[in-house]
């Protein structure tokens, strides 16, 4: 359904027949064209498999996601359909929350623009404008999970506040709780985005929050894209309503909106939270080995209930 690490697509070329619908001039036209022949579809945690995906292979026997969350497959369907459903159990709290450490630390310290600025010969004409330092600011942590608790670690050693905000308060955390994300928005220097994309927290970051962020304020995004309503943010850095926003993640992958490509107050990641070599190569070792056993006909090693 759509690309996941090459070696592993690889793999399954050497074992399988593989229709590659991402690289299909038309979509639509190779569903139909192999739509009963499809035994088993791969998919990834963004991408999902809805419920017309499932009416789509009347012939599928599985569906594998090549990630933990399978928060966008429609369960109910698959068990209507009886389909099996399989993942790759796995923790990406330390990667995710690394890269939005990296994150952070680009934006606020401009390191993006500091590599453009040396690149394009601009050094020698004149002095780089200063990014602000992360001590004694403060980071605001929207959803306190696994990620959320290792992000609050690294941005502790950072020198930096931390505070978080949830459905809940958590019993056994120390830091600042705001019930209240706009609240939590006023006293941020960054607001940093971690938790998952359900129907309440879809376009949860608008504009109302962006703004209470403020001029002053900066956004990092490693959850899922439609968390953050992208035209209010993009209206907010095109009028100086914010200072910066660093994303790892966008609401129609692959693409990324055009009007946010030339800002430079914006780091742009093609979603690599997880993209470690590491945890690639153990998802690849657990979807593999599933798909092969549905074929075989023996019981998966990781299914999902």
């Amino acid at each position: 359904m759509r690309a996941i690490y090459e070696p592993a697509i690889a793999e399954l070329e050497r074992d399988f027949t593989v229709h590659k619908l991402w690289l299909a001039p038309d979509p639509r036209a190779l569903i139909e064209q192999v739509r009963t022949r499809v035994r088993a579809a791969v998919t990834t945690p963004p991408a999902g498999f809805s419920r017309s995906d499932f009416d789509a292979f009347p012939a599928l026997g599985l569906v594998a996601c090549f990630g933990p969350n399978c928060e966008l497959i429609d369960t109910a369907a698959a068990r209507e359909r009886g389909v099996a459903l399989s993942y790759t159990p796995d923790s990406t709290a330390g990667p995710v929350a690394d890269l939005a450490m990296g994150l952070i630390v680009a934006l606020m310290r401009r390191v993006c623009e500091g590599d453009r600025f040396v690149r394009a010969g601009r050094w020698p004409a004149g002095v780089f404008a200063s990014g602000g330092g992360l001590g004694g600011k403060t980071c605001g942590i929207v959803g306190f999970g696994r990620i959320g608790r290792e992000l609050a670690r690294r941005a502790e050693a950072f020198a930096m506040a931390v505070c978080y905000h949830g459905p809940r308060r958590k019993p056994d955390v120390a830091c600042p709780y705001f019930a209240d994300l706009e609240s939590m928005a006023r006293e941020a220097d960054c607001l940093v985005v971690t938790c998952t994309l359900t129907p309440a927290t879809r376009n949860l970051i608008d504009a109302r929050i962006l703004g209470a962020l403020g001029p002053d304020g900066f956004l990092v995004n490693v959850a899922r894209g439609a968390i953050v309503d992208e035209r209010a943010l993009i209206a907010a850095l095109r009028d100086g309503r914010l200072g910066g926003a660093a994303l790892d993640v966008f609401s129609d992958e692959p693409h990324v909106p055009a009007e946010l490509v030339p800002m430079d107050n914006v780091v742009l990641t093609p979603h690599i939270g997880t993209s470690t070599r590491e945890i690639r190569e153990a998802r690849s070792r657990m979807l593999l080995a599933d798909v092969r056993a549905f074929f075989a006909g023996r019981p998966l090693d990781n299914p999902y209930r």
